[in-house]
């Protein structure tokens, strides 16, 4: 039986299976990919403290280096259901099962969909909701960001570097990312802006996609402009469907924690994006990570 098991591996797990590794507790980390979560999506990460730029994924293979020696079990799988058996809990994947005294959730969130026709249709052929991993797909091409928050905007400066024109779309007159993004933006003469306005409908040929239909939901105005490729990031949902059932999450499906990142079972911990919080950032996440890690190892002292 695991002392804790640590479900995902993005800077919140990673960091967790650090802290009680640390403590010497036997600790599975347990993810469906490649260590390092959505930090793996991103080119250059600028406010990471000891870093003045670093790349997404070089800094997850940095936190996740020291695990091994530690002695931290890493699992792979998908976790199907987590069962609370009191004493200890029971983690459900494929063709497992996994008893552990405590179970720490560190899934994170994925970018939600518009659910406008063509959307799926497209997907992987013109529609993407990663820049880093597809920008370089779209050389010389008008592409269409669609959102205005922080990943919305830097994304778009990422495209800049392999685009003709980059087109931030936003359903409201102003951006909602930080203003040093924003100022990075409207510098930028090849990005270029449409307010007020959302995606109806994708459009493309037999290969890929070739433009959307813009409405403007002040006048109501339709019309179709021409794109090479649609990147989408219009904000986050909850990986937390394996909890169902548990009573931890509100209706949005965010997992409630206090401060110690307990939730309502006593045993299950959540951290990170997967958590109902304002911030999310890859420093939030390290800090969430680090008391999950220390109240593990409180519990499982305290009831042995």
């Amino acid at each position: 039986m695991y002392d804790t098991v640590i479900i995902g591996a993005g800077p919140a797990g990673m960091t967790a299976a650090l802290y009680a590794a640390r403590s010497n507790l036997k600790v599975a980390l347990l993810e469906a990919g490649i260590p390092g979560g959505q930090m793996n999506n991103t080119v250059d990460v600028e406010n990471y403290p000891g870093y003045a730029l670093i790349s997404g994924p070089e800094l997850a293979e940095k936190m996740f280096e020291p695990l091994e020696n530690l002695g931290v079990e890493h699992l792979f799988g998908r976790v199907e259901k987590i069962e609370d058996k009191g004493d200890f809990k029971t983690v459900i994947i494929e063709d497992e099962e996994l008893d552990t005294k405590t179970v720490i959730i560190a899934t994170g969130a994925f970018h939600r969909h518009l659910d406008v026709p063509g959307e799926s249709e497209y997907n992987s052929r013109g529609v993407s909701y990663c820049a880093v991993c597809d920008g370089a797909f779209f050389r010389d091409e008008d592409l269409l960001v669609v959102g205005g928050g922080d990943s919305a905007v830097e994304e778009a400066i990422f495209l800049t570097q392999f685009a003709k024109s980059v087109t931030i779309v936003h359903r409201r007159d102003e951006l909602r990312a930080q203003k040093v993004l924003q100022d990075r933006a409207f510098a930028n003469e090849k990005i270029h802006f449409i307010w007020d306005s959302v995606v109806e409908a994708i459009h493309g040929d037999d290969r890929k996609v070739n433009g959307v239909t813009l409405k403007n939901i002040k006048t109501g105005e339709e019309r179709q402009v021409d794109f090479g490729g649609i990147f989408i990031y219009v904000g986050l949902d909850p990986v937390s469907d394996f909890t169902a059932g548990l009573g931890i999450t509100d209706e949005l499906g965010w997992i409630v924690t206090d401060d110690h990142m307990k939730t309502a079972i006593a045993g299950i911990y959540a951290v990170g994006d997967v958590r109902q919080k304002d911030l999310r950032q890859i420093t939030t996440a390290v800090g969430d990570g680090a008391i999950a890690g220390q109240e593990v190892y409180k519990y499982v002292t305290e009831h042995s």
